[in-house]
């Protein structure tokens, strides 16, 4: 639900006002910032609020942080006045409602404006504190997204299922992107998605890490000793993530000259000797506004056109973009609140041990997580054919998963975090969001990586102590799984494949993988 209330600028500079800036609000070039005005107060809060309610990763409550402190710098010294409530400031009282009431009362402001949250939480508390309100109480617009809330809802409003290549190409038609007529993609096809599914096996090299590096020790310790609780390697004294728009435009421009080229080949490649691989490491910045979409999109585009990179990269690239993080989160609006209560299989399992410290036999799975521990990102892939992968074929309760993947992840924005991992990662939406469940063998870890190698477990075998569990998982979800998945049309091959299996074959990966459920911990 949203509150909105219209002024004048002349009502609105009258009265002292004061202007709240969320911490993934941080887009210098909002238009509230094109004048100065004394009757106005920017107000940033760091407040336990946030950090608490989920576990997050250390490196993304310190470049949270870290970065809102330098828009407070930007603001000030563009002219503007600002009250920056620090996690250890006096006082702070911890809740939004009741350090903007204080901070009312202290500006004696009778007027407040908010940018729009992303998150439906933050979007109905802000609301509810309005309605008792006497004074103006405004919402406007973020000036971020090519949609608006609801525009992916009306689209597919007589649809039972939500494709995204539907809303996908009407958004290149819309904003007239890759088009070589006003309905024609460029190159014929909407979709290359086939041409870029290339492992990588060393050549042509990972780029040089392009982001800048920075010290915030002293900033962490504050936050410590303010008695905030995280997880993960906090990198304090060398933090990688883009603090500020000039930082993300250097990063965006390293992405384009030396990796967008490469990116459609191997963007679905994972590899124990490349973390980062051609991935652009941009949505932080996305998300919380360092840089708009539409300059993102329109520098890959001229890309293509200046012969720099192939169309298979910058339409993979693009299609992330203008498709899939537009398509989801208006799939969360729509369904909000309630979305992250999803459990379409039921399923209950808590999380194993190893998914806090990465201590698993399971190679990719260790890889996967440690690298999510220490750097706070982790590819597509890896979220979704490794770790949720497992997470589905285990049973793990899909709620649990959520609040993991919603705290480790530095780019984690729950509109965007909770329709990737309750739709498209687990499935917990019944298909809504994604065609199938998104599952596999050993197989496809191998084909796509170099994990497989040196793992405790044997890849191609389905039973026995050192099998992979992956193999009996797999074919057990499937078999378990018959009378709701059996007639997707999607998976048809799995069923085929059950169906010419034997008894006894069946009842041996049955039994290998109640062994494995019945001690996760210990894979």
């Amino acid at each position: 639900m949203t509150a909105q209330m219209t002024m004048t600028t002349t009502e609105r500079t009258a009265v002292h006002t004061i202007r709240l800036i969320l911490g993934d609000q941080l887009n210098v070039r909002h238009r509230w910032f094109s004048e100065t005005d004394d009757a106005i107060t920017y107000v940033l809060m760091e407040v336990r609020q946030e950090t608490d309610y989920v576990h997050h990763h250390a490196q993304k409550i310190l470049a949270i942080f870290a970065a809102m402190r330098d828009m407070a710098r930007q603001l000030r010294e563009a002219g503007h006045k600002v009250d920056y409530l620090a996690i250890d400031d006096p006082r702070n009282l911890q809740a939004i409602p009741a350090n903007i009431d204080a901070l009312m009362m202290q500006h004696k402001a009778a007027a407040f404006e908010y940018q729009a949250p992303d998150e439906w939480r933050l979007d109905e508390q802000l609301y509810q504190h309005g309605r008792c309100k006497q004074g103006p109480w405004l919402m406007v617009d973020s000036d971020h997204f090519y949609t608006t809330r609801n525009q992916v809802a009306d689209i597919f409003a007589a649809r039972k299922q939500w494709l995204m290549e539907f809303f996908y190409r009407q958004m290149r038609v819309e904003h007239q992107v890759l088009m070589e007529s006003a309905r024609q993609p460029i190159g014929g096809q909407w979709n290359y998605d086939h041409d870029n599914r290339k492992p990588w096996r060393g050549v042509p090299a990972e780029p040089r890490d392009p982001r800048t590096l920075h010290d915030h020790s002293a900033l962490w310790k504050t936050i410590v000793d303010a008695g905030v609780k995280s997880f993960g390697n906090p990198q304090s004294d060398r933090l990688a993530w883009a603090l500020n728009r000039d930082e993300a435009l250097q990063q965006l421009d390293a992405f384009i000259d030396g990796a967008l080229p490469h990116f459609g080949d191997f963007q679905d490649a994972m590899s124990a000797n490349a973390w980062r691989l051609f991935h652009s490491l941009l949505s932080f910045a996305l998300n919380v506004k360092l840089l708009n979409p539409r300059e993102v999109v329109a520098r890959a585009e001229a890309a293509y056109h200046a012969g720099h990179a192939p169309l298979a990269a910058v339409e993979g690239f693009i299609r992330q973009i203008l498709g899939w993080r537009e398509y989801v989160r208006g799939v969360y609006w729509a369904n909000m609140p309630g979305y992250a209560e999803k459990n379409y299989f039921g399923h209950a399992r808590p999380l194993p041990r190893w998914f806090w410290d990465g201590k698993t036999k399971m190679n990719c799975l260790s890889r996967s997580i440690t690298q999510s521990l220490e750097q706070a990102h982790a590819h597509h892939i890896q979220r979704l054919m490794v770790i949720g992968n497992f997470a589905l074929l285990a049973g793990l309760d899909p709620a649990e998963v959520h609040q993991w993947y919603l705290g480790i992840y530095i780019d984690a924005f729950e509109w965007v975090e909770l329709p990737n991992t309750v739709g498209m990662s687990q499935f917990a939406d019944g298909g809504l969001l994604a065609t199938k469940p998104y599952v596999s063998s050993a197989a496809y870890i191998d084909r796509m990586s170099d994990y497989c190698k040196g793992c405790h477990y044997d890849k191609k075998a389905r039973v026995g102590e050192r099998a992979c569990p992956f193999n009996a998982l797999y074919w057990d979800f499937y078999q378990r799984n018959t009378a709701t998945l059996a007639r997707n049309p999607r998976i048809g091959m799995a069923y085929r494949q059950l169906e010419k299996m034997d008894a006894t074959a069946i009842a041996q990966f049955q039994e290998r993988a109640r062994e494995l459920l019945q001690d996760l911990d210990s894979l």
